[in-house]
């Protein structure tokens, strides 16, 4: 067992003395529920003081919008309450819909003012008058604890954000580097090298979250700049070097061919420059002396025109056009990391490329449609059986099930988070029941109260910080806050708090028996659905379907990429689907590269090129169509080497032209040849162990 550091400790007790402070002061001025303040302290608050300010202005603004819609929407809709339920599942979820469309912190505004709506109106219908004083009397106390978490957060003590997104970098940096030497050794399966990939996507996916907070943590904008550019070549490393092990290893096992002398010893040079620290050195715009080193050693190895016509010059010319591009991207991560963790320096990025630049994310619409359309037919459904029941307190029911679904609706399977809320829920009823009728008797000041609130909110607080504990516990503190109902004076009744809690109870048990029905899919429906995405655009790819911006087409492809990994793995040991998918993407990005080089192209080429292109879209289109990963034709490969034989003839011909165009035109070639050589091994993996040189097919 792992116990409370110092850190969470500390922001056990800062999140403490926070809550106390606003229920005093909700205490003070007579607020009707001064516990909704304190409960927002437990809420907003986050180790971090980047964190816990977005938090908070995002929860005011959310509670803004929802506690207006309150406000315009129960005086028309009370007298038709079926109709009031339909309105407020719409509000549910369309805001909810938005809230999963945002991947920052912003989602925050939606998905608060979403469920907002029915924690404020459900309790207001039997007293519509009284709904505009429960929407502002709601909005000062939730401000109020906002304010309270926000300024001890800033003022006690307070956590930058910043140091956390160096250490998660720097445990990328570590698993990267392991990654890049098992690649470099020719090894791309196994449980270790796939726990690795699956740890390198999640830890990219978790920084988008952290970098939308890192704006409020008084960090520099070129600094914020910098670090979603470390992100972005983050993500490019994983495919890079993905692309690098295919002809690596096509090399490795290519037995008639003899190495260059030097590549195992600049593949050893390389590991150890992977696996090196952080130079001490400051400025970071300075050129990295062993990298600029590498690429020298891989100009030097890059086999003449003539080797081309041969399989394993042509697998080694591509082999170390992408080494040089790892190795530029490599240097780009590193340097950017000096410039964040040193906050000075200039970067000129190494790794350029006409696909970079596109800014656009992938989102299941459809998955995300039926995820918000689920918890809006919840609602109604819920609202249906409280107005037909004529339960008094069913509005609690009501409401926390559109809070429970709400909260885990953007999850693959929500089932096992709802009923973990459940389980929260009812300890806290229990707590709050020992505190109302057994401890709170006997307290006759606010004193005594802190003193006997402080063990079990304090202990609870320091397992907050913690991921795997951080959700139950929130709940725990923030429900036992607000099941107790503190007031100015004691007034309790049993039977009124056991009658509203487990209508609570019975809300939840609802929920997670909905989304046990309604959304049994799991990860593997997700994963499906993001691989038939996926095979739809590597057909866009490679057809003549115009792409209206090919950078955003490329970066909703990476994006995707990384969505699927953590949901792959699983099976990774087995079928190595992760492997397949990065091949996929290869299979896009090469096909892009063609599309755009044939334009520049001219003898017979292009039109061989075209061929190629016409068996991919043909060939991911049938995948699409069948909803399975179908065996590639064999007649592509002869296409590919037949397209391969045309460049590099063409090729050879431009190459002994001292005229700069034809020069540029025979850079163009071998960009495509490199281009056709990592279809080839992408559609083809089987055939790394034996591939016919395709100069020598072209003239059978």
């Amino acid at each position: 067992m792992i116990y409370p550091s110092l850190r969470d400790w500390l922001f056990s007790v800062k999140t403490f003395a926070a809550a106390m402070i606003a229920l005093y002061i909700g205490l003070a001025l007579q607020l009707p529920r001064p516990y909704w303040a304190m409960a927002t302290v437990y809420i907003v608050s986050n180790p971090f003081v980047g964190a816990t300010r977005s938090k908070a202005i995002y929860r005011a603004l959310g509670t803004a919008l929802g506690a207006s819609a309150a406000v315009l929407l129960v005086p028309p809709f009370v007298e038709s309450p079926y109709l009031f339920s339909v309105v407020l599942a719409l509000w549910v979820g369309t805001l909810l819909f938005l809230a999963i469309s945002d991947r920052t912190a912003r989602s925050y505004v939606f998905l608060l003012a979403s469920y907002t709506l029915p924690i404020i109106a459900l309790p207001a219908v039997t007293n519509p008058a009284g709904v505009f004083d429960l929407a502002v009397s709601r909005t000062e106390e939730i401000t109020l604890g906002i304010v309270c978490a926000s300024i001890v957060g800033s003022v006690v003590f307070p956590s930058r954000l910043a140091p956390t997104i160096i250490e998660r970098t720097d445990a990328w940096f570590r698993d990267a580097a392991f990654y890049s030497t098992e690649t470099l050794s020719g090894r791309i399966a196994g449980a270790a090298i796939s726990g690795a990939r699956q740890r390198l996507a999640a830890t990219i996916n978790g920084l988008e979250l952290l970098l939308s907070q890192l704006a409020y943590d008084h960090t520099r904008p070129d600094l914020l700049t910098r670090a979603h550019e470390l992100r972005g070549r983050m993500q490019l490393l994983l495919p890079l070097m993905s692309a690098l092990a295919d002809p690596l290893i096509a090399l490795y096992n290519a037995g008639s061919y003899k190495w260059p002398e030097g590549l195992e010893a600049l593949l050893a040079d390389i590991v150890k420059w992977f696996n090196a620290p952080l130079p001490a050195a400051s400025a970071g715009h300075h050129a990295d002396p062993a990298a600029n080193a590498l690429r020298e050693r891989i100009a030097a190895m890059q086999p003449p025109p003539e080797a081309l016509t041969t399989w394993d010059g042509a697998l080694l010319s591509s082999a170390l056009w992408r080494m040089k591009q790892v190795i530029d991207v490599w240097e780009d991560c590193r340097s950017l990391r000096i410039i964040i963790t040193r906050e000075e320096g200039l970067w000129r990025p190494r790794f350029r490329h006409w696909r970079l630049g596109g800014t656009e994310r992938f989102f299941d619409r459809g998955m995300m449609l039926f995820s918000t359309g689920s918890t809006a037919a919840a609602v109604i459904l819920a609202c249906s059986l409280w107005i037909a029941s004529g339960w008094a307190d069913g509005a609690s029911a009501v409401t926390l099930a559109a809070v429970a679904c709400c909260f885990f609706a953007a999850l693959d399977e929500p089932a096992p988070m709802v009923f973990r809320f459940f389980v929260a829920t009812a300890i806290s009823v229990l707590a709050a029941g020992v505190y109302l009728f057994a401890v709170l008797p006997h307290v006759h000041d606010f004193p005594m109260l802190v003193i006997l609130f402080a063990a079990p909110f304090i202990l609870v607080g320091t397992l907050i910080p913690r991921p795997q504990f951080n959700m139950v516990t929130v709940l725990v503190a923030v429900n036992t806050a607000t099941f107790i109902s503190i007031q100015d004076a004691y007034d309790a009744n049993f039977l009124t708090f056991l009658n509203s809690n487990l209508a609570g109870l019975a809300g939840l048990l609802y929920a997670y028996l909905w989304t046990r029905v309604t959304r049994p899919f799991g990860a593997e429906l997700a994963a499906a659905r993001l691989l038939r995405s996926s095979w739809s655009d590597v057909a866009l790819t490679a057809s003549t379907r115009p792409i209206e911006d090919p950078r955003n087409h490329a970066a909703r492809m990476l994006d995707r990429l990384m969505q699927l990994i953590p949901r792959l793995a699983a099976t990774d040991d087995h079928r190595h689907p992760s492997i397949e998918s990065f091949r996929d993407l290869r299979i896009a990005f090469n096909s892009l590269d063609l599309r755009r080089l044939t334009r520049k192209l001219g003898g017979e080429a292009p039109a061989a090129i075209e061929q190629v292109l016409d068996g991919v879209r043909g060939y991911y289109e049938s995948c699409v169509n069948r909803r399975a990963r179908e065996p590639v034709p064999a007649g592509l490969m002869s296409s590919i080497d037949s397209a391969v034989a045309r460049v590099t003839a063409q090729g050879l011909a431009d190459a002994g032209t001292p005229d700069a165009t034809a020069q540029t035109s025979a850079r163009h070639l071998r960009d495509a040849l490199h281009a056709l050589i990592g279809l080839r091994l992408s559609l083809f993996p089987a055939t790394l162990q034996a591939a016919t040189p395709p100069a020598q097919e072209a003239s059978a």
